[in-house]
């Protein structure tokens, strides 16, 4: 019979905490905004739905791959990571039909403009997709990857945000907002680095830039006439 003494207790590494609570509070975001009747998921197109079990679904693989590695699993770790190969595709590919049906339908935030709303799916999209590709590519530099893959989920923050902060109240500022708010996040890893390695890791800082850029290519985007012109002629909106 093991003594208290023998007992060994299995702490979350920093990696997991981050994943397990960015993960919770992109559930969160979306399923207050759903509680409070801001869309009706009755008659949401089933794109939305499928778009919904995927998300939650990589949610989930990441956050049992951060508890995996950070437990010593890192054979089933690599086994798993391979789904990833194809969510990743999947995710954009329904996030983009998503964003079309929600616009057709008129079912998309109404204090976001069309043009804005089919720019940061698919800037943010791409952005994500990117950066997981190269956590994959860097998989055998636990360093790179796993700071790589909490920054490509840092990015899927932005769409809750726009979920939980009241951006009718705070417009024009409120990607700004956004913005700092996950700058603020990915300044945790930064500490996190500098307690760690006593330097802040390239791949933070790579981070950093990529989520500050995804935000500037968004807003840009969302008020050039090209764009604008591009998203009536796809949609009718």
């Amino acid at each position: 019979m093991a003594t208290i003494g023998e007992t060994r207790i299995v702490r979350l590494s920093f990696w997991a905490k981050m994943a397990i609570g960015i993960s919770a509070f992109i559930v969160f975001g979306f399923a207050q905004f759903g509680l409070r009747g801001m869309v009706d998921y009755v008659h949401a197109p089933i794109v939305m739905h499928l778009h919904a079990v995927v998300m939650l679904a990589w949610l989930t693989l990441l956050t049992t791959q951060a508890l995996l590695a950070g437990r010593g699993g890192l054979g089933l770790h690599r086994r798993l990571g391979w789904a990833s190969a194809v969510m990743v595709p999947l995710i954009v590919v329904l996030a983009s039909m998503t964003c079309l049906a929600a616009i057709h339908a008129r079912i998309f935030p109404q204090f976001f403009t069309a043009p804005y709303f089919l720019a940061l799916v698919h800037v943010d999209g791409a952005f994500f997709a990117a950066t997981v590709a190269t956590a994959i590519a860097q998989r055998q530099r636990s360093d790179w990857h796993k700071r790589l893959m909490i920054g490509s989920t840092v990015l899927l923050m932005d769409p809750a945000l726009g979920r939980v902060l009241p951006m009718p109240l705070i417009l024009p500022w409120g990607e700004w907002l956004s913005l700092a708010i996950q700058l603020g996040v990915v300044g945790l890893v930064m500490r996190h680095d500098r307690s760690e390695l006593g330097r802040i890791h390239p791949a933070t800082v790579a981070i950093f830039l990529i989520v500050t850029l995804s935000h500037v290519i968004v807003e840009l985007l969302a008020i050039t006439p090209a764009w604008i012109a591009f998203t009536t002629r796809i949609t009718g909106a």
